[in-house]
């Protein structure tokens, strides 16, 4: 049996994230018993056993670990083949547009060249509706996998571009964004050992795999908390040097010498087809 169908696959997926029967089944809204059934069943089909049940609980095989790293994938793949094909066909949008693509960036990131970019393509011939979806930190990647974008501009170090197609657009360097009022803002640069453990300045921590990193620093849910926080003396950022675009009165920046350059990259999904998105990457990729 070499086919699974995306049921069974949301029915595992719950057990294996929640490794508890009863919670699964009250997040897919069914009863326990068919629940149990249900992965009794596809583990008899797949002749492996994915979970392990004892009266402490419920945990992975080495099988179910596998199932549940391929199964997101699948998942993910399928949601984003149903929400591309609607919007290919206007299903999704105002007046049954059927030429527009989703750009993910992340807020606030990269503003100028953003702008190049939507002026230079919107003056192409035949040029594609771009809708603009602002994103949090590293989500961009998340939303060229499940569909909900068709392009992104990621940023590395910070987000991997594994299984996507890119290209280069700019490199720049990284500031420290602070308080106006903190000594560290007096400086005419800083290096990464200068902005490391700040007794009174912790880093602000962004949400990573679903959760936080460990940290004294507030946990950061959007651009405008983030920039209230620094102005009132409670966090501090590094960021590329183009966010200075964004910056408050209240903030100051500092170039962060030996901090690791940030490399902007137009992606997409290496399988895409597209030809309003070949021509959107050929126009930045001529900025």
């Amino acid at each position: 049996m070499d086919t699974l169908e995306s049921r069974e696959l949301r029915y595992f997926m719950a057990v294996a994230e929640e490794l508890h029967f009863g919670r699964a089944a009250e997040r897919l809204g069914m009863a326990q018993p068919p629940l149990s059934r249900a992965i009794q069943q596809l583990e008899r089909r797949l002749g492996v056993r994915l979970l392990e049940r004892n009266r402490r609980g419920v945990s992975l095989t080495a099988a179910g670990e596998v199932l549940l790293y391929e199964g997101r994938a699948a998942l993910d793949a399928a949601t984003a083949a149903a929400r591309r094909t609607r919007r290919a066909g206007g299903a999704d949008g105002p007046g049954g547009s059927r030429n527009r693509l989703v750009l993910a960036v992340k807020a606030a990131a990269s503003h100028e060249l953003l702008q190049k970019i939507l002026g230079a393509y919107a003056a192409e011939p035949g040029a594609a509706e771009i809708e603009v979806l602002p994103s949090g930190m590293c989500e961009q990647e998340d939303m060229l996998r499940d569909g909900r974008a068709d392009v992104a501009l990621m940023h590395a170090p910070f987000n991997s571009l594994a299984g996507f197609d890119s290209e280069e657009l700019m490199t720049e360097g990284q500031i420290a964004v602070l308080p106006a009022g903190h000594p560290l803002a007096a400086r005419k640069t800083l290096s990464m050992a200068d902005v490391t453990d700040v007794p009174d300045l912790p880093h602000a921590r962004w949400p990573r795999n679903g959760g936080y990193p460990p940290g004294p620093g507030p946990e950061i849910h959007d651009q405008t908390q983030l920039a209230q926080l620094i102005a009132l003396g409670r966090t501090m950022a590094v960021f590329p040097e183009s966010a200075r675009a964004w910056l408050w009165a209240e903030h100051a920046a500092v170039p962060v010498v030996d901090a690791p350059p940030v490399v902007t990259h137009i992606a997409w999904p290496a399988h895409s087809r597209s030809i309003a998105l070949a021509g959107l990457v050929r126009t930045a990729t001529r900025l």
